[in-house]
């Protein structure tokens, strides 16, 4: 009986798993250009409490965009790759930004208010924000080694996906996957 009841159980925790995988799989299949480089986790990983500033000076967390999915970036004044990443990543907040996602952006480390001003005034972008983790702790608590450093975080502040390097945030493939996770119900 023990055996049975083993393999039962078994076999059901074997379809929930073949469930998430399809979601998942479902998500990949959109992954075109840049958006190859998008890894989604098989499960959820935890998110962070951790606090960074606000662009007024003020302290918050990733709660502040809880029931909204964040595209949130990790990027400095002087990494290249940002400067490059930053345009697209402004266009998408300008097509998507809205009640059901954010992009936020997080300059992570020593990045001077006025050399993060100058950075954004030299690619043209207006409506993304200035946050800061000087000292690293929300990008140390989300395993952030690399700059630029993307992670998708779902309405339940649990990651979702996660990109090291540049990439194109206004293709057609990084759109249909974002709106593919906004549509699919919670």
């Amino acid at each position: 009986m023990r055996k049975l009841i083993s393999a039962l159980l078994y076999t059901a925790l074997m379809g929930l798993a073949n469930t998430a995988v399809a979601d998942t799989a479902a998500l990949e299949s959109l992954r075109q250009g840049d958006m190859r480089k998008l890894i989604f986790h098989a499960e959820p990983w935890d998110g962070s409490d951790a606090p960074f500033l606000h662009e007024d000076g003020s302290e918050m967390t990733l709660a502040a965009y809880d029931g909204q999915y964040i595209v949130l970036n990790f990027w400095a004044t002087w990494c290249a790759p940002c400067r490059k990443e930053m345009p697209h990543l402004s266009a998408l907040q300008a097509e998507m930004g809205g009640e059901a996602l954010q992009v936020v952006t997080v300059a992570t480390g020593r990045n001077p208010r006025p050399a993060m001003e100058r950075f954004f005034d030299e690619i043209g972008v207006e409506n993304l924000p200035l946050h800061t983790d000087e000292r690293q702790s929300l990008s140390r608590s989300l395993g952030v080694l690399g700059l630029p450093a993307t992670l998708i975080i779902g309405p339940d502040g649990q990651e979702i996906a996660r990109m090291s390097g540049e990439a194109d945030w206004s293709s057609d493939s990084a759109l249909a996957i974002l709106q593919a996770l906004i549509d699919t119900p919670s």
